[in-house]
């Protein structure tokens, strides 16, 4: 009779293999009722979570990578075992880019369907928006993208990047790579990119000494940046500091391209552009310019070529995997660690139990979840190429999460 462990396909061997050598995977049969004393779906033998993103409206392009992501790591997670020996279930809702409609459909999957996690949002809106219901409902939202920071929940697990770990550390290299002293600061009208800017400010201001010489901001779903182009055509800035987001994204750096501005004329760093993003806009209309990420498809390391492999062989050769995409896919995992660490569903057990987790097997590489819930985690910048893809021209030591910088709030 064939092994049935080696019958499996490679990433299945592996994440078998960390299952079992971490006692993460088929451990305890435990009925419900001992690991869940709080009404969550959960039976003998499965358990529901929710899956919360925009599939419509203008953050579909960055949101769809999250969704899959988290589709991905579910299956894997319930090839190798489940969790608590349970197997996951799926509750998809669609925030539609409506930050009311984010809130409803969390206290859906929350109140009436007793989800016993959520992965899901994307901009700081959607997660602002929903965050007053996971903390009034007692659920539990792993949260993908990078972010400003200045939150700290009991209910939350960022898996994305917080300030210090991308604003700060992205600005301090290229102002030191660019000998860059005048910054001009764009992004789109809420509450992320103004406050990601409002610290960048500060930081360009007292620390690096430098200056800013415009910050303009622009409504989700803009499509027209000619007058901005102009401005930064009058100011030339050392660098263009990017937040826009979303299709936005699309517009913004094609028109740029049209106008004549090119790397090699202008230095421009975003913190809002990924792979997903750049299969929108073309990687030739980003050629040269810079994203400050902590993840990037192109890293060369045995769990991302592991990774990239089983996301295209599920989701097809021409899909991309971006900085949140990656984020996203860390969040079924961390939070199956965390279930089985504190032998309970319970999202009071999870949350306890969340602090000091490490993933060796991240395609990002190490992290480890800190006990304000955000995850350590490294900068890396990526100079954009025409293919789409990034080349990594920086990298820096693990970042302690600090998301409440003295000086910056």
């Amino acid at each position: 009779m064939q092994d049935s462990t080696h019958s499996k396909p490679a990433w299945k061997r592996r994440l078998l293999g960390l299952a079992l050598s971490t006692g993460l995977g088929f451990s305890g049969m435990a009925g419900a009722a001992e690991v869940n004393t709080t009404g969550l779906a959960v039976t003998d033998d499965t358990v529901q979570v929710g899956i919360l993103h925009s599939i419509t409206g203008t953050m579909a392009i960055s949101e769809t990578g999250s969704v899959e992501a988290e589709k991905l790591a579910i299956e894997q997670i319930n090839a190798a075992g489940g969790v608590l020996g349970r197997q996951i279930e799926i509750i998809q809702e669609d925030g539609a880019s409506d930050w009311p409609t984010f809130a409803e459909k969390a206290r859906k999957l929350l109140v009436q369907d007793n989800v016993a996690a959520v992965f899901g949002c994307w901009t700081s809106a959607s997660r602002k928006a929903v965050l007053p219901v996971f903390e009034k409902e007692n659920g539990m939202l792993y949260y993908p993208t990078f972010y400003e920071g200045l939150e700290q929940s009991k209910n939350v697990i960022y898996t994305g990047q917080e300030a210090t770990q991308q604003i700060l550390a992205g600005l301090d290299w290229i102002a030191k790579e660019k000998d860059a002293k005048t910054f001009y600061l764009v992004g789109s009208d809420y509450i992320w990119p103004r406050t990601s800017n409002k610290i960048a400010r500060k930081h360009i201001e007292t620390v690096l000494g430098g200056t800013v010489v415009g910050e303009e901001y622009y409504p989700l779903g803009n499509t027209n940046f000619g007058s901005l182009i102009n401005k930064i055509r009058l100011k030339k800035p050392d660098v263009v500091y990017s937040s826009i987001v979303g299709g936005s994204n699309v517009a913004w750096w094609k028109q740029l391209k049209a106008a004549g501005i090119t790397a090699d004329r202008q230095t421009i760093m975003t913190i809002s552009v990924t792979e997903d993003e750049v299969l929108g806009i073309g990687g030739e209309n980003m050629e040269g310019f810079y994203s400050s990420m902590k993840y990037f498809q192109s890293l060369d390391n045995e769990n991302n070529v592991e990774f990239v492999k089983a996301f295209k062989e599920r989701w097809g050769d021409d899909s991309v995997i971006g900085d949140v995409t990656q984020a996203a896919y860390l969040g079924p995992w961390l939070w199956k660690a965390a279930v089985e660490k504190a032998g309970s569903f319970d999202v009071d057990a999870v949350a306890a139990a969340s602090a000091e987790i490490e993933l060796t097997t991240a395609p990002e590489g190490y992290v480890k979840v800190h006990e304000n819930h955000h995850l350590w985690s490294k900068l890396r910048v990526g100079q954009w190429q025409a293919d789409g893809q990034a080349k990594v021209v920086y990298e820096s030591d693990l970042i302690e999460p600090n998301p409440f910088p003295e000086g910056y709030q």
